[in-house]
């Protein structure tokens, strides 16, 4: 397992757990009630921990690197009943977003998201997660292909932003994301938006607008990174702490400022210690949604997911 810097705690003592059970393997000694007492202090080590995170904590928590990625939540939440689509039809077929047919309970759901890689090779197969302006394409023409079967639509982001290379931005990348933007303001199904992970500017927005936008707990949604704020404000990464706080990225931040409809739970410790679980709640969450989506017709749910954007923020005249 690997241990964030703040876990220190939690480390140690499951460096005494792993000792116990080695004397209790290679000896006659009874260390049974040693073990139960380092568990429940590891609990309450995690406890007490988790339970005050600041902003860039929970940041780190989101990159973990055992942390599951799209795909995972696709085929566990589908149980394997899932059919990738490619291309968009135009450039090519962008391994940053994947998307396809899956289905819930004999439900059938268009899935989309941002896939990371789970090691080097993957991570530069997949783009570290950044879309091109092909991704949001293939995107948008899997959302109409939802819509025209009349099926709905959940996406799941986790972007450290939308690629910024030159040839991106010579192919559209600002008009692609402008356009998925409009486009799913004007999807006449269902759309569940989930932040798994990282929720980093236009390229988490261009597969964003939805009826329900629902967080992880330990997952983060801004305009802008913590490094790249600062890096701006500061001329330096070295205040990155600071622009985390600053930018009230987390899901507690974003539910109290009515920029998200819900927080959906971790397991203790985050996702990546038990990825199972998590799994198993945003399915359930997906199910509750959908449900209750359903009981609106369309006109009206087509009307509220407009007003509830265009409601955000502050302004003057």
């Amino acid at each position: 397992m690997i241990l964030l810097d703040f876990e220190e705690k939690i480390g140690e003592l499951l460096e005494q757990l792993e000792k116990a059970k080695e004397i209790g393997e290679q000896s006659q000694v009874d260390v049974s009630i040693t073990i139960k007492e380092l568990e429940e202090r590891i609990v309450e080590a995690k406890k007490e921990i988790y339970s005050n995170l600041t902003s860039w904590q929970r940041v780190q928590v989101s990159r973990h690197p055992e942390r599951p990625y799209t795909l995972s939540y696709i085929e566990a939440i589908t149980g394997g009943d899932f059919i990738e689509l490619h291309g968009d039809r135009n450039v090519k077929d962008d391994k940053a977003m994947v998307g396809g047919f899956g289905s819930i309970d004999g439900q059938t759901i268009m899935f989309i998201g941002q896939q990371k890689g789970i090691n080097t090779k993957m991570r530069q197969y997949r783009n570290f997660g950044m879309a091109n302006p092909e991704g949001y394409r293939k995107a948008m023409r899997l959302m109409r292909l939802a819509e025209k079967f009349n099926k709905p639509i959940v996406t799941l982001i986790d972007t450290p932003g939308a690629y910024p290379g030159l040839e991106a931005e010579e192919r559209g990348q600002g008009e692609a994301i402008a356009r998925n933007i409009y486009g799913m303001f004007n999807i006449k199904v269902p759309i569940i938006c989930i932040v798994i992970g990282e929720g980093a500017s236009g390229g988490a927005i261009g597969i964003g607008v939805g009826d329900r936008v629902l967080m992880l707990e330990n997952t983060w949604y801004s305009v802008i990174s913590p490094e790249s704020c600062s890096s701006i404000l500061w001329r330096s990464w070295d205040h990155k702490i600071e622009a985390a706080e600053a930018l009230k990225l987390t899901p507690q931040d974003m539910l109290k400022n009515g920029l998200i409809d819900g927080i959906i739970g971790e397991p203790l410790g985050g996702a990546h210690t038990n990825p199972e679980a998590t799994f198993e709640t945003v399915k359930n969450e997906i199910k509750k949604q959908l449900s209750e989506l359903k009981k609106v017709n369309e006109k009206e749910r087509f009307q509220k997911r407009i007003d509830k954007f265009t409601a955000m923020g502050e302004y003057a005249e």
